[in-house]
């Protein structure tokens, strides 16, 4: 490596500086009188590039030096304080996104059982009206009087104004308003050919003859099963039975 010469000529001076202090420190003897006098040389700054190096500038150096890593470890943890803040922000953050979207879910869990517990309120409330509308035309039919005339007049005076038409077209189909009819291949009997024909007995023992037995009969199994004569007659139109 070369040197300038400046650089050079500030070494030479230092070392020769050096050599300089270390010999003044020596003890001299001086014989004089049969005496040796010790005569102790004056201390010399040691310097480095012509600047001398004193105890106390160490001393300020290094003081510097501790408060300029005191400053860094200061900045060092006020950046770790700001970044623990920011992890803690961001978690609550999450945190409160994680419950609202917890409490929206129990909103639409909640709405959706409300609209479930409707629903089924109102399909059980419709049920209960049909049951009742079948049971008080039951109950009609029970405490009818003894009917008269044609088959087609008894009907009317037995099955609900809104229904007859209906009726009366399953009736015509079936058997021709005859009471007596019987399907040759199955043995279906009457007006509303009832399979077998004895079914007919829960409405009446004369079922066999008796046209009112068997108008009651039927209409109460259009009711039961299809909910309404008009019902069996859209049910008959697609099937041709019912």
């Amino acid at each position: 490596m070369r040197l300038s010469h400046a650089r050079r000529n500030s070494l030479i001076t230092g070392v020769t500086t050096l050599v300089v202090a270390s010999a003044a420190t020596a003890a001299l003897a001086i014989p004089q009188s049969g005496h040796t006098v010790e005569v102790a040389a004056p201390a010399a700054a040691v310097s480095v590039d012509g600047k001398p190096v004193t105890d106390q500038g160490q001393a300020d150096a290094a003081a510097a030096a501790a408060q300029a890593q005191a400053g860094q470890a200061t900045q060092a943890k006020a950046q770790a304080d700001a970044a623990a803040a920011a992890q803690a922000q961001a978690q609550a953050a999450a945190q409160a996104a994680t419950q609202a979207q917890a409490q929206a879910q129990a909103q639409a869990d909640a709405k959706a059982q409300a609209d479930a517990k409707a629903q089924a309120d109102a399909k059980a409330q419709a049920d209960a009206q049909a049951a009742a509308s079948r049971s008080q035309q039951r109950q009609n039919l029970n405490a009818a009087p003894t009917y008269s005339g044609t088959p087609q007049q008894i009907a009317a005076q037995m099955v609900p104004a809104g229904q007859l038409q209906c009726f009366s077209n399953i009736v015509f189909h079936e058997s021709s308003w005859n009471p007596l009819a019987v399907n040759a291949s199955s043995g279906a009997y009457g007006l509303v050919q009832a399979l077998p024909g004895s079914k007919m007995a829960s409405a009446g023992p004369d079922w066999r003859t008796n046209p009112a037995t068997q108008i009651k009969w039927g209409l109460d199994y259009m009711n039961s099963r299809y909910g309404s004569p008009c019902a069996a007659w859209s049910f008959w139109q697609v099937h041709h039975w019912y």
